[in-house]
């Protein structure tokens, strides 16, 4: 065994029968003993004191390993119901790296064409390297994700007649970035297996505890550890899961190689923030719904795009795949993209950010960005709800919809 390949810290010792909001909290502990810390410390070393040969597990150096990242990877694995300890990488886009590199040489890359932007980017600019054919589908569109999947025609994104060939990677993610669209996962990933494909979910808006796509026949799964596992805007991870050791080998290979390794504090403080995963969760859920409903009546918004509305499009499909619906919605703003512009200026408790997941609510015009799919409505703005107080979110979203400030005493 290389010494890339290092350690394999055992999966979650936790019964399966341990509800998810107490795997969050228990996962990933120091092994109890008489004064033994409660917390896993944070291990600050390049380098690990060996035997003079090389040895089968060996920690031997830190871009292969950390004992810092084990506990985290271990409450990953556990949470997504994985046998394999899971894997964390600098960033969410390292781990979409490593992801994306599974595919042969020559392979079909099927990926909605709603999804998140550095994934899309990356995976185009791939494409143009020759490396890969990538085919962007409406992912909601079972039967046309199905045909794209087999490879029965149609062109390619590189404008091209498309071969026959069928996918050799199925990139899912659901509810979409910033569409909120649902994807059929066990019927995709089902057919995406029977033609030999690796099926990849990005399950960061749902995160583990609203939906485990291994269950449903993923094979990888994806987070940026970022957004809701960290929870508080203030660390840059990336983390990928699987039960196949074939898959997991290739992965921590090429993290090693590449170099894309996570900071022990990054570590450390991403599994603090995990702890309370549960709660925030359920409190920004039940917030996101009422908001949900609340927009849906105002005479501003034109549409909202939330899976937990009974008039959702994706709605039954969530409800038999999912245990919540999130916490991430999308509205369409009468007036177009300088209305919606203008709400994103007005608002003063909201926070006019890129990013989700966090504490904090946080407000965007998707369309603002270069790299933006022109599929996505310029007025739509994707609202990431937080912890605060559902009403003074709805009065500050409200006011700035209408232009009528509330008058508060400072601007947040």
């Amino acid at each position: 065994m290389s010494q890339e390949a290092a350690p394999n810290p055992a999966p979650s010792s936790h019964p399966a029968e341990l509800a998810p909001d107490t795997v969050v909290v228990a996962a990933g502990r120091p092994e109890r003993g008489h004064d033994a810390p409660v917390n896993p410390p944070i291990v600050l070393s390049s380098t690990y004191v060996g035997t003079g040969q090389v040895v089968d597990g060996d920690r031997a150096y830190g871009r292969y390993s950390n004992p810092t990242w084990d506990p985290l990877e271990e409450a990953l694995s556990a949470l997504e119901g994985a046998s394999l300890p899971g894997l964390i990488f600098s960033s969410g886009l390292a781990a979409v790296s490593a992801a994306l590199s599974l595919i042969p040489v020559g392979g079909v890359l099927v990926m909605p064409r709603h999804s998140y932007q550095g994934a899309l980017v990356m995976a185009s600019e791939l494409q143009a390297r020759g490396l890969f054919t990538l085919r962007t589908v409406d992912i909601a569109d079972t039967e046309a994700a199905v045909a794209a999947i087999n490879g029965t025609g149609g062109k390619n994104d590189g404008g091209t007649a498309d071969s026959s060939a069928a996918a050799g990677m199925l990139w899912l993610e659901s509810p979409t970035n910033p569409m909120l669209e649902v994807a059929d996962l066990r019927t995709l990933a089902a057919a995406a297996t029977a033609v030999g494909a690796v099926v990849v979910t990005d399950n960061t808006f749902s995160t583990p505890l609203v939906q485990q796509p291994l269950e449903l026949g993923s094979d990888v799964v994806l987070h940026s550890v970022t957004k809701y596992l960290a929870g508080h805007s203030d660390v840059v991870l990336g983390a990928l899961v699987t039960s196949d050791a074939g898959l997991r080998a290739q992965l921590l290979h090429h993290r090693s190689i590449h170099g894309a390794i996570a900071g022990p504090f990054e570590a450390w403080l991403a599994l603090r923030g995990l702890r309370t995963l549960a709660l925030r969760v359920e409190r920004s859920q039940s917030t996101a719904a009422a908001l949900a409903r609340r927009l849906q009546a105002h005479p501003q918004v034109e549409a909202v795009r939330f899976p937990g509305l009974a008039t959702d499009p994706g709605h039954q499909r969530a409800k038999v795949q999912m245990r919540g619906f999130g916490s991430v919605l999308a509205i369409e703003v009468r007036g177009g993209a300088a209305a919606a512009d203008a709400v994103v200026k007005a608002v003063r408790l909201w926070t006019p950010a890129t990013s989700l997941g966090g504490v904090e609510s946080l407000i965007e015009r998707r369309r603002r960005h270069a790299n933006e799919p022109e599929s996505v409505p310029a007025n739509l703005l994707r609202l990431s709800v937080g912890i605060e107080n559902p009403d003074d979110l709805w009065n500050d979203l409200a006011q700035a919809l209408t232009g009528n400030p509330l008058g508060w005493s400072r601007a947040y």
